[in-house]
């Protein structure tokens, strides 16, 4: 297209013909026409990665999903052939996005049956829960191959040890378990949290500084239920981006060739319009809020892992204090490598320095992608 000449290939020749027609060139730069009408600028390799970190993780970056990354990027006038596959890769590889992701609150596996037997305890001792194994569950129901049992002392302990020598069964320890709530989060902005813990250094204490550039990235970015952004919404006209100004899109493009009166011209008619932008978006909320009241899936989420797989581990406690840490922490673990599986959805982990950890449920795992 730069040159005017077409390959000598006629199905080569055919194909280009057919998809010229939603590309221009201008000022020595290439842009394809989207179907909204837009022209985007096409990027080389070296542009599109550093769109992608820049989008993602730069300045103005919001550390996004891969879909929100594309959204943000195609907003900003830009394009290349690959990007819906390349954002979605680039965003699952952040490390800060992995280990700062929220807690997987859907059950890994649907539940399973088991048989309930109860006995009231006026206090809590080893040889009460050796009377209850024997009496309620082996004489009752016959000489299990194993028991599961908590990790407490009333269950650990020489009496446990010699019961299951004499009946010939195994004990096991259940995984660990904390419940999934975070105090400290209830009075603190989670959005603004969840950004500040992905730009602040690891040493915590520069996230003060930060505020206004976590700010500055939230109100640059597209909120779903509006489709708009809060910089928008406010003024009536999309931010200009320092990557815009390192890889000029059209619009920057175009704005270099008006004249001061065309663009106050230009500004009075995105005032005009600005009240029904906001109406619009006001609508689009009161339906987003309409969709989510509707919604109620408890559907079980698959979520199993193999000998070998590396996972990322729950950091627990989960309920942050002043001895455990603050709440700039990262939220998992890791990577571990899956030593052993065991069946109803619990593993046993493997650290890098060869740390062995006990049995896990698969509700705190998630996959860890190198």
């Amino acid at each position: 297209m730069k040159y005017g000449k077409l390959p000598s290939d006629p199905r080569r020749r055919t194909v280009i013909r057919r998809r010229a027609t939603r590309f221009i060139y201008y000022k020595d730069t290439l842009y394809r026409r989207s179907f909204e009408g837009i022209f985007l600028r096409c990027l080389s390799d070296d542009e599109k990665d550093q769109a992608m970190e820049e989008a993602h993780s730069g300045v103005c970056g919001a550390h996004q999903s891969g879909p929100k990354l594309h959204f943000r990027i195609k907003r900003m006038d830009y394009y290349w052939p690959t990007m819906v596959k390349d954002c979605i890769d680039y965003a699952k590889r952040c490390q800060a996005c992995q280990f700062h992701a929220d807690l997987i609150h859907q059950p890994p596996e649907p539940l399973h049956p088991t048989v309930a037997s109860c006995m009231p305890l006026k206090e809590l001792k080893k040889e009460n829960v050796v009377d209850f194994i024997r009496t309620n569950i082996i004489y009752r129901y016959g000489v299990p191959r194993y028991i599961i049992t908590d990790n407490e002392k009333p269950f650990c302990n020489s009496l446990i040890d010699k019961l299951c020598q004499k009946f010939g069964f195994k004990q096991r320890n259940s995984s660990v378990y904390y419940a999934a709530a975070n105090g400290l989060a209830e009075a603190f902005n989670k959005t603004l949290c969840s950004l500040l813990k992905k730009v602040i250094a690891w040493s915590k204490r520069d996230w003060h500084e930060r505020i206004g550039e976590a700010l500055w990235a939230y109100r640059t970015t597209v909120r779903m239920p509006t489709r708009s952004t809060p910089y928008e919404l406010v003024y009536g006209v999309e931010a200009v981006l320092p990557l815009e100004q390192q890889i000029p899109s059209l619009r920057i493009a175009i704005q270099e060739g008006i004249t001061e009166e065309e663009n106050a011209r230009l500004r009075l008619e995105e005032l005009e319009a600005l009240d029904e932008k906001r109406l619009e978006a006001q609508q689009r909320l009161e339906c987003y809020q309409a969709r989510l009241s509707k919604a109620f899936n408890k559907k079980v989420h698959p979520r199993s892992f193999q000998v070998g797989d590396l996972v990322l581990a729950v950091r627990r406690p989960i309920i942050t204090t002043h001895r455990t840490g603050n709440k700039f922490l990262p939220k998992w673990d890791g990577p571990y490598v899956v030593k052993e599986t065991y069946t109803n959805g619990a593993y046993k982990l493997i650290a890098e320095d060869g740390l062995r950890i006990g049995p896990t449920n698969g509700k705190f795992l998630k996959r860890y992608y190198a």
